[in-house]
Parts: structure tokens; C-alpha cells; sequence
């Protein structure tokens, strides 16, 4: 079974960079479509960017020519590198992994991240 597990998330200053990762165990990465997904308080969660097995790439207008997906097929790895942050990218940040063959949708625990001075 598919698990995903998130990291990287803090407090930053706006205009600053964050990197988060997303490391897959129970699945062959390079089957799988992966994204990154934002929830803010009292709000549904939302696509960043994702990417599909394919190397087609998808992501919100808030993320273009800021946030970056990034994968690591070898090592099971997915980033999300962020940079300029404001204020609004605060949120719970989801890594999401769905595999080519099906819709089933598996789910990292959310990280936090807070763009703040």
C-alpha cells in the first residue's frame, strides 16, 4: 500500500523560499502522478501543482513562476520548492499520489506553512 509522508513545512518570511519533500514507500514513484495540494483555514483543499507520470504539469495561477514540483524517481521523492512566499500561501500543505491505473488518490500528512514576519 501507497504511503506518503510530508516534510519541510515552518514558519517563513514573506519573500523568503521553503522547500517541502514528500518521500513515497509501497509504490514505484515513476507510476504515479503526484502533487501538491493547499488548505487554508475554513477553506477546501486546493491544487498547487502536480505533475503526472507522464511529466505533464498542471498548477494554480498563484504558483506559476514561483512553486516548482520536482521528483526524484530513484530515491521516491517529490519536492515542492517555493520561493517569493507571501503571506496568502499560508496553509496545510498535502503531498497527493494517484497511480496511472486508477483514481484512488493516496495522501501525505499535511505540513504547515506559515509566511509571517
Amino acid at each position: 500500500q501507497a504511503q506518503l509522508v510530508a516534510s519541510g513545512g515552518g514558519l517563513v518570511q514573506p519573500g523568503g523560499p521553503l522547500r517541502l519533500s514528500c518521500e513515497g514507500s509501497g509504490l514505484i514513484l515513476s507510476d504515479y502522478a503526484m502533487g501538491w495540494y493547499r488548505q487554508a483555514a475554513g477553506k477546501g483543499r486546493e491544487l498547487v501543482v502536480m505533475e503526472t507520470n507522464a511529466g505533464r504539469m498542471d498548477s494554480a495561477d498563484i504558483a506559476k513562476g514561483r512553486f516548482t514540483i520536482a521528483r526524484d524517481n530513484g530515491k521516491s521523492i517529490v519536492y515542492l520548492q517555493m520561493k517569493s512566499l507571501k503571506p496568502e500561501n499560508t496553509g496545510m500543505y498535502y503531498c497527493g499520489g494517484r497511480p496511472r491505473w486508477s483514481n484512488d488518490e493516496s495522501w501525505g500528512r499535511g505540513n504547515q506553512v506559515t509566511v509571517s514576519s
